[in-house]
């Protein structure tokens, strides 16, 4: 309970009008957390390759409840964003263009990890979903033979039998980010203010930062998240039914039958 412990976050993507079962890594967040003085402390690498991706995200409603799933074409050197047309496909001089902007990009990957891990001496990590996101990280090199890794939706999937989103998450707790504070509905954490300036909504260190808190209720206000979390399905569920959707029933998380066995996944 008193270990330290790294957030990663992954964004990537297929690179547009390339091969459906390539992804590349735009950004990386390593979000490190110390419990004794609760300090954060937050380090990204961004792929400046004159590439474009293809961006999948979730539309969602006040709820935090996926109304579509939305892509669009990011340039990873420049960020800048344009529409994603369906049918575009690169020729195969155009994708020999691209594998080559991005050769060196696995060794970078790398460096940043492994750069990084030791200097925090990281020994365990927290991802969500995070599956692809070790594979990327594998794939270029970075193993985690020594490294625990605990997958908070894996946890909350078996305790509750829903397959949660970090967007719904962070409405159940009431993820903010004010100036240099990061708060949720018990806890408050204080930000370097350059590493504040990069958790910019939509990044990989804004994930990283929802995740910290998302991760740190559940373990420390363990109860409340359950019961918050429980009220927003149940929300959710009558305005479908109000919609004219699937009668609305209670969702009770399993977890909610043993309150008093019920104790958080622990890292």
């Amino acid at each position: 309970m008193n270990q330290d412990f790294a957030i990663l976050e992954l964004k990537y993507g297929n690179i547009y009008g390339g091969f459906p079962n390539f992804f590349a890594v735009a950004e990386i967040s390593l979000l490190v957390f110390e419990r004794r003085t609760n300090k954060i402390f937050l380090e990204s690498w961004i792929n400046t390759a004159d590439v474009d991706y293809v961006s999948v995200y979730s539309r969602t409603d006040d709820l935090g409840h996926t109304i579509s799933r939305e892509r669009e074409v990011i340039n990873m050197r420049t960020g800048r964003p344009r529409p994603y047309q369906e049918d575009f496909q690169h020729d195969e001089r155009g994708l020999q263009w691209v594998f080559k902007n991005l050769r060196p990009v696995h060794q970078n990957v790398k460096r940043f990890l492994w750069n990084a891990m030791r200097k925090y001496r990281v020994e365990t990590i927290v991802v969500f979903d995070g599956r692809r996101d070790i594979f990327l990280c594998e794939k270029a090199g970075v193993y985690f033979d020594h490294v625990h890794i605990f997958d908070l939706q894996k946890a909350l999937n078996k305790e509750t039998d829903y397959l949660f989103s970090l967007n719904k998450l962070s409405r159940v707790i009431d993820f903010r980010l004010d100036g240099s504070y990061l708060r949720s509905n018990n806890l408050e954490y204080w930000l370097h203010p350059i590493a504040a300036k990069q958790i910019v909504p939509g990044s990989a260190s804004w994930d990283a930062a929802r995740l910290l808190m998302v991760h740190n209720e559940y373990e420390m206000h363990h109860q409340d998240f359950i019961m918050k979390a429980a009220l927003l399905l149940n929300k959710i569920q009558k305005r479908k039914e109000a919609e004219g959707g699937a009668p609305a029933k209670e969702v009770k998380p399993a977890a909610e039958e043993k309150k008093k066995q019920s104790k958080p996944g622990k890292i």
